[in-house]
């Protein structure tokens, strides 16, 4: 759920900026359940094949070839689980520093990728407890332009308009200036009307 979501159900943007700077972006219940579905089945599949595997190693008992086959097979699904199991890890690494990282950067993503992640631990529920602040500090020395900055008061500068913020001074009045075209040649002419 973005700022602009949080709006439209009826935050402020002051409020909806508290709920993203302490919240993150938000991911939609939908997607969450899809993604947790996807991997509640993939489990269920691993569990199975390691299920199919041992029985068919207990039937094939005797012949050698089908036995060698069998433990390629329980080989590669070994090497499957150790890879999905370091992409698991490193999903949650990385949405835990794009959590942090939200509203103190301009690019989340280029900033997650200039982090060392081999220093950085995660909580049981997912957060950094230790070694973002410590490289934080020095990306921004060395890169202050990829860090929001401070909240500082936005200032505006424009046009004053005649008569506007300095009172006049140096501006004039537009009626006054017409009537003072018209005195100037009411006073050249002999006609009685100024405005002929």
């Amino acid at each position: 759920m973005k700022k602009e979501d949080l709006i439209a159900m009826g935050l402020s943007e002051e409020q909806a900026d508290t709920v993203v700077g302490k919240y993150g972006t938000m991911i939609p219940k939908e997607r969450f359940d899809e993604v947790n579905n996807a991997k509640k089945t993939l489990e269920v599949q691993v569990k199975n094949q390691e299920t199919q595997l041992k029985d068919l190693q207990d039937k094939a008992k005797g012949n050698e070839e089908l036995q060698t086959t069998i433990t390629e097979l329980q080989q590669a699904n070994k090497t499957a689980k150790t890879e999905y199991e370091q992409q698991l890890k490193n999903e949650r690494m990385s949405a835990a520093l794009k959590l942090s990282l939200h509203s103190k950067v301009h690019d989340v993503d280029l900033v997650a990728g200039l982090i060392d992640k081999t220093t950085i631990e995660l909580s049981e529920d997912g957060k950094v407890t230790k070694g973002l602040d410590e490289q934080l500090k020095s990306l921004q020395e060395s890169k202050s332009f990829l860090f929001v900055p401070e909240k500082q008061q936005p200032t505006f500068r424009g046009w004053n308009p005649a008569g506007g913020a300095d009172n006049g001074a140096g501006a004039s009045d537009v009626g006054s200036n017409f009537a003072k075209m018209a005195n100037e040649k009411g006073s050249s002419d002999t006609n009685d009307n100024p405005w002929d």
